[in-house]
């Protein structure tokens, strides 16, 4: 056995990794099987990383209001998770700010449950690989990995921010008629390479390791945790980052260490409100930085193309077209209309 650590000697935790679960089970159960797989359990504790550098590590997932198994058989399954049930769905940011409440680690990793660590490509070590440049450089304030889809293809997480046109152009039917608009391809960092690691001014929040004194030193007074809850979901993790990197911190992008993200699991089961909380999202971070006009210009816009593939999708109906796939897309639609995609809070 290797010598005792400074991990072990202290009642202490260096990392939490907070997991928010919502019906995808099989998913999460593959996450946690993925940590499980780089992490030892001494006594009543857990750790991980290497032999005589190895940390101590708690992992927190907060479920909100499954019906699948999640709360029947994850502790059964990994008696050494903390699950907290909520009977609701209180939002991912929401569930999230409660796991970092509940959490001890002086480091927080949020990992999405749809994720896999990808071990065998992360130097043995995915959650090492991530975890030791945070600890190495105290003016790093967040570390995200590379994410990639199941397909083994690349999925884009490094981000610049968004300029006043960026919303109209990024994941909308504009867009879509245009995919290589300059105000994607700049959010987007296509002039950077996936493989270099580097500076970054914020992360997809699937996967985001940060200390926690540094999520302390920009949380708002009105949260448990350090997220905008104004956020059901969608858009928090580009607010945090611009707080963190307004606090002076670092943000950087570590491709040595690499997550297999199977995307939308959990928003894919609920479209309209997919939809309305990505949009809603949009608007509410227009008006935190880009103030109320541009927000009420980017949400007009945004109900405009909602009104014009309600018509699209009628017209396709009409015709005969794939009816029931039209039909479930005009009700979505009709949803969305109906909501107005006005922020309640922020």
């Amino acid at each position: 056995m290797p010598a005792t650590s400074r991990a072990e000697t202290e009642d202490n935790v260096d990392l939490s990794i907070i997991i928010v679960s919502w019906n995808v089970w099989e998913q999460l159960h593959n996450c946690l099987a993925s940590i499980d797989e780089i992490s030892t359990a001494v006594g009543s504790r857990r750790f991980f990383g290497p032999p005589d550098q190895r940390r101590s590590l708690e992992v927190v997932v907060v479920d909100n209001g499954s019906q699948d198994e999640t709360v029947s058989q994850l502790p059964h399954a990994f008696p050494w998770v903390t699950l907290i049930a909520n009977q609701a769905n209180l939002g991912f940011t929401a569930g999230n700010n409660q796991g970092y409440a509940h959490s001890r680690g002086h480091a927080v990793y949020f990992l999405n449950p749809d994720t896999v660590l990808d071990n065998a490509r992360s130097g043995g070590d995915s959650l090492w690989t991530l975890y030791a440049p945070l600890l190495a450089d105290a003016e790093i304030g967040l570390v995200g990995p590379q994410l990639r889809y199941a397909d083994d293809s690349p999925q884009n997480s490094c981000r610049r921010y968004p300029t006043t046109l960026t919303g109209f152009f990024e994941s909308t039917w504009l867009g879509n008629l245009w995919p290589g608009n300059p105000w994607s391809r700049r959010l987007h960092m296509a002039d950077w390479q996936v493989d270099f690691r580097h500076d970054v001014d914020w992360l997809v929040g699937a996967a985001m390791m940060a200390r926690r004194e540094t999520l302390e030193s920009v949380r708002m007074p009105a949260y448990a945790g350090p997220f905008d809850e104004g956020f059901f979901m969608y858009s928090e993790e580009l607010d945090l980052c611009r707080r963190i990197k307004a606090s002076g911190r670092r943000i950087v992008y570590v491709p040595e260490a690499m997550v297999i993200h199977h995307e939308g699991r959990s928003s894919e089961q609920v479209v309209a409100a997919r939809h309305i909380h990505f949009n809603t999202s949009k608007v509410l971070y227009y008006r935190k930085v880009f103030g109320p006009i541009w927000a009420e210009r980017l949400r007009r816009y945004l109900l405009l193309e909602f009104r014009w593939q309600l018509l699209q999708e009628r017209v396709k109906w009409l015709l005969g077209h794939k009816r029931e796939l039209r039909q479930a897309r005009i009700d979505a639609y009709r949803e969305v209309l109906a909501d107005g995609l006005s922020p309640t809070a922020g």
